[in-house]
């Protein structure tokens, strides 16, 4: 498998959010990432990626709602979210996709 593939399995997509507009005023782009991926492995690939200098990484894990499906209970799947902070002056525009 080539590595930009590769790069493409740690991040799933940009997160659009009202928080993640609030972060994107102070340098902070928000992607919804693989839930084993690891910060080093998220730097690497957006940097890969984007072609941007990345200062750090904050992750958190949203534990999946509980919530009825046709009667049935069902789970949603827990997601991780990485708060990536890129170094002054690179931006990455979420908007116009990969």
């Amino acid at each position: 498998m080539s590595a930009k593939a590769e790069h493409y399995d740690v991040i799933r997509k940009p997160v659009i959010t009202e928080k993640s507009t609030m972060a994107s005023e102070h340098g902070a782009v928000v992607f919804e990432v693989a839930i084993d991926a690891a910060k080093p492995q998220i730097k690497e690939a957006v940097e890969a990626l984007f072609g941007v200098k990345v200062k750090a990484v904050n992750t958190t894990i949203t534990k999946g709602k509980v919530k009825r499906f046709r009667g049935q209970m069902g789970k949603r799947k827990d997601v991780k979210k990485a708060y990536v902070m890129l170094e002054e002056g690179n931006t990455i525009d979420v908007t116009t996709g990969l």
